[in-house]
Protein backbone atom coordinates (compact mmCIF):
# COMPACT_ATOMS: atom_id res chain seq x y z
CA UNK A 1 0.00 0.00 0.00
CA UNK A 2 1.37 3.44 -0.90
CA UNK A 3 1.58 6.26 1.59
CA UNK A 4 -1.23 8.83 1.49
CA UNK A 5 -0.23 12.31 0.28
CA UNK A 6 -0.71 15.46 2.34
CA UNK A 7 -2.29 17.22 -0.64
CA UNK A 8 -4.57 15.27 -2.99
CA UNK A 9 -2.83 14.53 -6.28
CA UNK A 10 -3.88 12.63 -9.39
CA UNK A 11 -2.93 8.99 -9.46
CA UNK A 12 -3.14 5.94 -7.20
CA UNK A 13 -2.58 7.25 -3.67
CA UNK A 14 -4.39 4.81 -1.44
CA UNK A 15 -5.53 5.82 2.02
CA UNK A 16 -4.38 3.89 5.05
CA UNK A 17 -7.96 3.59 6.36
CA UNK A 18 -11.37 3.11 4.81
CA UNK A 19 -14.75 4.09 6.25
CA UNK A 20 -18.09 2.42 5.65
CA UNK A 21 -21.60 3.61 6.40
CA UNK A 22 -23.05 2.25 9.62
CA UNK A 23 -24.88 -1.02 9.08
CA UNK A 24 -27.98 -2.25 10.86
CA UNK A 25 -25.85 -4.03 13.46
CA UNK A 26 -23.63 -1.03 14.24
CA UNK A 27 -23.45 -0.12 17.94
CA UNK A 28 -24.46 3.55 17.61
CA UNK A 29 -24.23 4.13 21.34
CA UNK A 30 -20.60 3.00 21.35
CA UNK A 31 -19.45 5.33 18.58
CA UNK A 32 -21.55 8.43 19.40
CA UNK A 33 -19.44 11.22 20.95
CA UNK A 34 -22.06 11.93 23.61
CA UNK A 35 -24.36 9.39 25.33
CA UNK A 36 -27.24 11.88 25.12
CA UNK A 37 -26.74 12.08 21.36
CA UNK A 38 -26.80 8.29 21.14
CA UNK A 39 -30.07 8.16 23.05
CA UNK A 40 -31.53 10.71 20.63
CA UNK A 41 -30.42 8.62 17.65
CA UNK A 42 -31.87 5.43 19.05
CA UNK A 43 -35.11 6.87 20.43
CA UNK A 44 -38.17 6.42 18.26
CA UNK A 45 -39.77 9.73 19.24
CA UNK A 46 -41.90 11.45 16.58
CA UNK A 47 -42.16 15.23 16.62
CA UNK A 48 -44.68 16.54 19.12
CA UNK A 49 -47.87 17.95 17.61
CA UNK A 50 -48.11 21.50 18.98
CA UNK A 51 -50.98 22.55 16.71
CA UNK A 52 -54.60 22.56 17.82
CA UNK A 53 -57.64 21.18 16.03
CA UNK A 54 -58.44 24.53 14.40
CA UNK A 55 -55.00 24.68 12.78
CA UNK A 56 -55.38 21.14 11.44
CA UNK A 57 -58.78 22.11 10.04
CA UNK A 58 -57.35 25.22 8.39
CA UNK A 59 -54.52 23.16 6.91
CA UNK A 60 -57.12 20.95 5.22
CA UNK A 61 -58.90 24.07 3.93
CA UNK A 62 -55.65 25.25 2.34
CA UNK A 63 -55.00 21.87 0.75
CA UNK A 64 -58.50 21.80 -0.73
CA UNK A 65 -57.68 24.90 -2.81
CA UNK A 66 -55.21 22.99 -4.97
CA UNK A 67 -55.56 20.07 -7.40
CA UNK A 68 -52.33 18.57 -6.01
CA UNK A 69 -51.81 18.66 -2.28
CA UNK A 70 -48.07 19.41 -2.41
CA UNK A 71 -48.88 22.74 -4.14
CA UNK A 72 -50.25 23.94 -0.79
CA UNK A 73 -46.83 23.90 0.89
CA UNK A 74 -46.07 27.64 0.72
CA UNK A 75 -49.33 28.82 2.34
CA UNK A 76 -49.06 25.93 4.81
CA UNK A 77 -45.69 27.26 5.97
CA UNK A 78 -47.26 30.70 6.37
CA UNK A 79 -50.00 29.09 8.48
CA UNK A 80 -47.34 27.53 10.71
CA UNK A 81 -45.68 30.94 11.14
CA UNK A 82 -49.03 32.55 11.97
CA UNK A 83 -49.29 30.16 14.93
CA UNK A 84 -45.69 29.90 16.14
CA UNK A 85 -44.04 33.03 14.76
CA UNK A 86 -41.50 30.90 12.87
CA UNK A 87 -41.17 27.50 11.19
CA UNK A 88 -40.15 25.05 13.88
CA UNK A 89 -39.20 21.41 13.42
CA UNK A 90 -42.70 20.58 14.65
CA UNK A 91 -44.03 22.87 11.91
CA UNK A 92 -41.96 21.00 9.32
CA UNK A 93 -43.44 17.69 10.51
CA UNK A 94 -46.95 19.18 10.53
CA UNK A 95 -46.68 20.21 6.86
CA UNK A 96 -45.09 16.91 5.86
CA UNK A 97 -47.84 14.93 7.57
CA UNK A 98 -50.67 16.82 5.85
CA UNK A 99 -49.05 16.91 2.41
CA UNK A 100 -47.63 13.38 2.36
CA UNK A 101 -44.10 14.74 1.98
CA UNK A 102 -40.90 13.90 3.81
CA UNK A 103 -39.50 16.26 6.42
CA UNK A 104 -36.50 16.75 4.10
CA UNK A 105 -38.74 17.91 1.23
CA UNK A 106 -40.48 20.45 3.45
CA UNK A 107 -37.19 21.62 4.97
CA UNK A 108 -35.72 22.17 1.51
CA UNK A 109 -38.48 24.70 0.76
CA UNK A 110 -38.52 26.31 4.20
CA UNK A 111 -34.77 26.95 4.09
CA UNK A 112 -34.78 28.19 0.47
CA UNK A 113 -37.11 31.17 0.99
CA UNK A 114 -36.02 33.94 3.36
CA UNK A 115 -39.66 34.71 4.23
CA UNK A 116 -39.76 31.55 6.33
CA UNK A 117 -37.95 32.15 9.60
CA UNK A 118 -36.19 29.37 11.50
CA UNK A 119 -35.98 31.29 14.76
CA UNK A 120 -38.89 32.85 16.70
CA UNK A 121 -39.71 36.35 15.45
CA UNK A 122 -40.76 39.39 17.40
CA UNK A 123 -44.22 40.92 17.36
CA UNK A 124 -43.02 42.92 14.36
CA UNK A 125 -40.61 42.11 11.53
CA UNK A 126 -38.72 45.20 10.30
CA UNK A 127 -37.08 44.69 6.91
CA UNK A 128 -34.66 47.35 5.64
CA UNK A 129 -33.84 47.32 1.93
CA UNK A 130 -30.06 47.37 1.47
CA UNK A 131 -29.98 46.54 -2.23
CA UNK A 132 -28.01 48.80 -4.55
CA UNK A 133 -30.27 51.82 -5.07
CA UNK A 134 -31.74 51.94 -1.57
CA UNK A 135 -28.27 51.43 -0.11
CA UNK A 136 -26.91 54.36 -2.10
CA UNK A 137 -29.85 56.54 -1.05
CA UNK A 138 -29.37 55.79 2.64
CA UNK A 139 -30.59 52.25 3.26
CA UNK A 140 -27.26 51.13 4.70
CA UNK A 141 -27.29 54.09 7.10
CA UNK A 142 -30.84 53.25 8.20
CA UNK A 143 -29.93 49.62 8.84
CA UNK A 144 -26.82 50.50 10.84
CA UNK A 145 -28.78 53.09 12.83
CA UNK A 146 -31.47 50.56 13.74
CA UNK A 147 -28.86 47.93 14.60
CA UNK A 148 -27.31 50.24 17.17
CA UNK A 149 -30.65 51.64 18.38
CA UNK A 150 -32.26 48.23 18.93
CA UNK A 151 -29.05 46.75 20.26
CA UNK A 152 -26.18 48.96 21.36
CA UNK A 153 -23.16 50.67 19.89
CA UNK A 154 -20.97 47.94 21.42
CA UNK A 155 -23.26 45.07 20.36
CA UNK A 156 -25.48 46.02 17.38
CA UNK A 157 -28.51 43.87 16.71
CA UNK A 158 -27.66 41.34 13.99
CA UNK A 159 -29.56 40.14 10.94
CA UNK A 160 -32.78 38.32 11.96
CA UNK A 161 -32.05 38.97 15.64
CA UNK A 162 -34.79 40.19 17.98
CA UNK A 163 -34.90 43.11 20.40
CA UNK A 164 -37.07 41.99 23.29
CA UNK A 165 -38.63 38.59 23.88
CA UNK A 166 -39.87 37.02 20.63
CA UNK A 167 -43.64 37.11 20.35
CA UNK A 168 -44.19 39.56 23.20
CA UNK A 169 -45.63 43.04 22.67
CA UNK A 170 -43.07 45.54 21.42
CA UNK A 171 -40.50 42.93 20.37
CA UNK A 172 -38.87 43.60 16.99
CA UNK A 173 -36.94 41.32 14.66
CA UNK A 174 -34.60 43.25 12.36
CA UNK A 175 -33.38 42.07 8.98
CA UNK A 176 -31.73 43.53 5.90
CA UNK A 177 -33.62 42.64 2.73
CA UNK A 178 -32.63 42.30 -0.91
CA UNK A 179 -34.79 44.63 -3.06
CA UNK A 180 -38.26 45.40 -1.74
CA UNK A 181 -39.39 46.41 -5.26
CA UNK A 182 -39.85 50.10 -4.50
CA UNK A 183 -36.79 51.69 -6.11
CA UNK A 184 -38.76 54.81 -7.02
CA UNK A 185 -39.46 55.43 -3.33
CA UNK A 186 -36.12 54.49 -1.78
CA UNK A 187 -34.84 54.18 0.74
CA UNK A 188 -37.69 51.98 1.97
CA UNK A 189 -38.34 49.57 4.78
CA UNK A 190 -41.22 47.28 5.60
CA UNK A 191 -42.96 46.38 8.84
CA UNK A 192 -44.65 43.00 8.52
CA UNK A 193 -44.41 43.48 4.72
CA UNK A 194 -46.18 46.86 4.67
CA UNK A 195 -44.26 49.78 3.12
CA UNK A 196 -42.72 52.82 4.76
CA UNK A 197 -41.27 54.85 1.88
CA UNK A 198 -38.67 57.63 1.58
CA UNK A 199 -37.24 56.90 5.00
CA UNK A 200 -34.43 58.59 6.89
CA UNK A 201 -32.50 57.15 9.85
CA UNK A 202 -34.40 59.50 12.17
CA UNK A 203 -37.79 58.44 10.78
CA UNK A 204 -36.85 54.77 11.08
CA UNK A 205 -35.86 55.21 14.73
CA UNK A 206 -39.14 57.00 15.48
CA UNK A 207 -41.00 54.16 13.76
CA UNK A 208 -39.43 51.35 15.81
CA UNK A 209 -39.86 53.41 18.99
CA UNK A 210 -43.59 53.60 18.24
CA UNK A 211 -43.73 49.85 17.59
CA UNK A 212 -41.98 49.13 20.88
CA UNK A 213 -44.49 51.38 22.65
CA UNK A 214 -47.35 49.25 21.33
CA UNK A 215 -48.45 51.62 18.57
CA UNK A 216 -49.09 50.72 14.93
CA UNK A 217 -48.20 53.69 12.71
CA UNK A 218 -49.96 53.87 9.35
CA UNK A 219 -47.82 52.63 6.46
CA UNK A 220 -47.05 55.01 3.60
CA UNK A 221 -49.37 52.93 1.43
CA UNK A 222 -51.12 49.61 1.57
CA UNK A 223 -53.18 48.01 4.31
CA UNK A 224 -53.32 49.02 7.93
CA UNK A 225 -50.50 47.63 10.03
CA UNK A 226 -50.98 44.33 11.82
CA UNK A 227 -48.44 42.18 13.66
CA UNK A 228 -46.15 39.56 12.13
CA UNK A 229 -48.40 36.62 12.96
CA UNK A 230 -51.42 38.48 11.61
CA UNK A 231 -49.62 39.20 8.33
CA UNK A 232 -48.64 35.53 8.08
CA UNK A 233 -52.25 34.49 8.55
CA UNK A 234 -53.28 36.69 5.64
CA UNK A 235 -50.49 35.20 3.50
CA UNK A 236 -51.91 31.78 4.34
CA UNK A 237 -55.20 32.99 2.84
CA UNK A 238 -57.29 33.67 5.94
CA UNK A 239 -58.93 37.08 6.23
CA UNK A 240 -61.09 38.87 8.82
CA UNK A 241 -64.74 37.84 8.67
CA UNK A 242 -65.85 41.36 9.53
CA UNK A 243 -66.47 43.19 6.23
CA UNK A 244 -65.03 46.53 7.42
CA UNK A 245 -61.87 44.85 8.73
CA UNK A 246 -61.56 42.84 5.52
CA UNK A 247 -61.87 45.93 3.32
CA UNK A 248 -59.33 47.76 5.48
CA UNK A 249 -56.88 44.91 4.89
CA UNK A 250 -57.31 44.52 1.13
CA UNK A 251 -58.33 47.95 -0.16
CA UNK A 252 -55.42 50.04 1.08
CA UNK A 253 -53.93 52.11 -1.76
CA UNK A 254 -50.76 50.39 -2.98
CA UNK A 255 -49.67 52.79 -5.71
CA UNK A 256 -47.72 56.01 -5.18
CA UNK A 257 -47.54 59.26 -7.15
CA UNK A 258 -43.93 58.54 -8.09
CA UNK A 259 -44.83 55.10 -9.40
CA UNK A 260 -47.58 56.40 -11.66
CA UNK A 261 -45.80 59.56 -12.84
CA UNK A 262 -44.54 58.06 -16.11
CA UNK A 263 -47.97 56.69 -17.00
CA UNK A 264 -49.57 60.06 -16.15
CA UNK A 265 -47.14 62.00 -18.38
CA UNK A 266 -47.82 59.58 -21.23
CA UNK A 267 -51.58 60.02 -20.81
CA UNK A 268 -51.29 63.83 -20.67
CA UNK A 269 -49.21 63.92 -23.87
CA UNK A 270 -51.16 61.27 -25.76
CA UNK A 271 -48.29 58.84 -25.91
CA UNK A 272 -48.93 55.16 -26.41
CA UNK A 273 -46.79 52.12 -26.99
CA UNK A 274 -46.60 50.83 -30.56
CA UNK A 275 -48.90 47.96 -31.31
CA UNK A 276 -47.51 44.50 -31.58
CA UNK A 277 -46.83 43.30 -35.11
CA UNK A 278 -47.74 39.83 -36.24
CA UNK A 279 -44.30 38.66 -37.31
CA UNK A 280 -44.06 35.10 -38.61
CA UNK A 281 -41.71 32.79 -36.77
CA UNK A 282 -38.50 31.94 -38.62
CA UNK A 283 -38.26 28.60 -40.30
CA UNK A 284 -36.24 26.09 -38.34
CA UNK A 285 -34.21 23.62 -40.33
CA UNK A 286 -35.34 20.09 -39.68
CA UNK A 287 -32.70 17.65 -38.49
Amino acid sequence: MTNPTAVPEPGPHDATKTYAAAGSDTDVAAIAPDPAVAEGILADAPAVDVFDADTHREAKEIIARYPMSRSALLPMLHLVQSVQGYVSQEGIAFCAQHLDLTDAEVSAVATFYTMYKRRPCGEHLVSVCTNTLCAALGGDDIYKKLQAHLGSAEKPLGHEETAGTPGEQGSITLEHAECLAACDLGPVLQVNYEYFDNQTPEQAVALVDALQAGKKPAPTRGAALTDFKGAERQLAGFWPEDEAAYRSAVDGPSQAVETLRGAQIAADRGWSAPGAQDVPLPEVEKK
